[in-house]
């Protein structure tokens, strides 16, 4: 094992992320070579700096001016440079800012300095890099985004653990949370990913329901099993109604327990509108942990971001960081909020209007989907039936569950597209 690691793991020997750490996280390392060295040149070597792999001209990159002339806001520096590894400085400040803004509850709490990632997809996968191995149990409800599979299990072989994601009477199921971690933590370890507003679902917690998840990780923390709790929040902001827990769960792990290490997975995708530039952050925080293993943590987390993807689109940042110091950001996201909100309320409208024997709409406030159960009949078949007969698409789930994403369908569309849902449904199963 590399000297390096083995002083990171020295640091976070008695961290709840050090009895975390997957075997590959143990191995991880951020190295003191082109990057770290490039890095430190930046700040000392003020005559010439001989370091990094970049064509430059005086002081700032080469560019084409055909690239170049179609960004005439941006400096060159903006552009053209590899970012660090751990992101842009300034951004990364910003982001945490915007943290204890959008979620009160942090304030005054010790949480790390964000790392930016090439997207929360890439957030996620990174976190199972340094956390999952073969054999540990990945706890989700059964209403969960199909990448998570994907990350955990097809690439580390960890095992999931489900629960039903709702009760009988249409509220988070609480119990069934409190039976899959209790199942989980045999081994001593166990890994919690959580995502609101849910995706397929469309479903965040009440606050009653929020508080009653954070008392279940804590209780299966005080048991002595070492919690992983990572909340994906990438449709964060996007509630709609009165009652609903409006900050991430993040705010109240954060210092729930000194065996819980809370991760929030967030980003500009959905927040800010910018799919396409793929730039997330990771941000960890445990009860008791110092800024001496927080450092270590993200130069572990640095070095597994170096070793795959090395950093993220410094031009994709620039962006974000010069739309923060707009004066019309705020306004522009209010808008399309709104834009968002009326949507939700007319698919709202639509289903509480609709009668079927063969659909139920799932319960859901907030984000980009709603999602139907069929009562009879197979989602991939209603699916299918809808894209080459109709020309709408939907996305099967599971055999029961359709999942529609009423964010990207004008609101003047709604109406017909779910009324087409409907029709499409009684006609082949009804």
């Amino acid at each position: 094992m590399n000297n390096i690691a083995v002083e990171l793991n020295g640091v976070l020997e008695e961290t709840v992320a050090g009895r975390l750490l997957s075997p590959l996280g143990k191995r991880l390392y951020f190295p003191k070579g082109i990057v770290a060295q490039s890095a430190e040149a930046t700040k000392h070597a003020k005559r010439l700096n001989a370091t990094i792999g970049i064509a430059k001209k005086g002081s700032a990159p080469m560019s084409l001016p055909s690239i170049r002339n179609d960004l005439p806001a941006l400096k060159p520096e903006e552009i053209f440079p590899y970012a660090p590894t751990q992101g842009v400085q300034e951004l990364r400040e910003f982001w945490k800012a915007e943290m204890v803004r959008k979620n009160p509850d942090l304030g005054g709490k010790r949480f790390s300095m964000p790392l930016v990632v090439p997207g929360l997809t890439a957030g996620v996968s990174l976190l199972s890099d340094l956390f999952a191995a073969k054999g540990d149990r990945l706890v989700l409800p059964d209403k969960y985004w199909d990448n998570y599979p994907l990350i955990f299990e097809t690439r580390h072989e960890a095992r999931l653990v489900t629960f039903p994601f709702y009760t009988k009477a249409g509220g988070f199921n609480l119990e069934g949370l409190r039976g899959a971690l209790r199942k989980a933590g045999g081994r001593g370890k166990l890994i919690l990913l959580l995502n609101f507003p849910n995706n397929p679902t469309g479903y965040s917690p009440t606050l009653e329901e929020a508080r009653g998840i954070v008392e279940a990780v804590k209780e299966t923390a005080a048991s002595g099993v070492q919690v992983l709790a990572i909340t994906d929040d990438a449709y964060f902001g996007l509630f709609y109604e009165e009652g609903t827990f409006r900050q991430s769960l993040f705010a109240h792990l954060a210092d729930a327990h000194e065996n819980i290490l809370a991760v929030k997975v967030d980003g500009s995708t959905k927040e800010d509108l910018t799919w396409g530039f793929r730039i997330g952050f990771l941000t960890f925080a445990s009860k008791g942990m110092g800024e001496n293993a927080y450092d270590a943590l993200v130069a572990k987390l640095m070095g597994a971001v170096r070793s795959t993807v090395s950093n993220s689109s410094i031009l994709a940042q620039s962006l974000l960081l010069r739309a923060s110091r707009s004066a019309d950001r705020d306004r522009e996201k209010k808008e399309a909020f709104l834009e968002m909100e009326a949507r939700y309320r007319r698919a709202k409208e639509s289903v509480s209007r609709a009668s079927s024997s063969v659909l139920t709409p799932l319960p859901f406030n907030s984000g980009y989907f709603m999602s139907f159960r069929l009562k009879k009949g197979n989602a991939e078949d209603l699916r299918k039936a809808l894209l080459m007969d109709e020309g709408v698409g939907t996305i099967a789930i599971d055999p029961q569950c359709l999942r529609v994403a009423y964010s990207s369908v004008d609101l003047e569309k709604l109406e017909d597209l779910f009324s087409t849902i409907y029709r499409t449904a009684e006609r082949l199963f009804g």
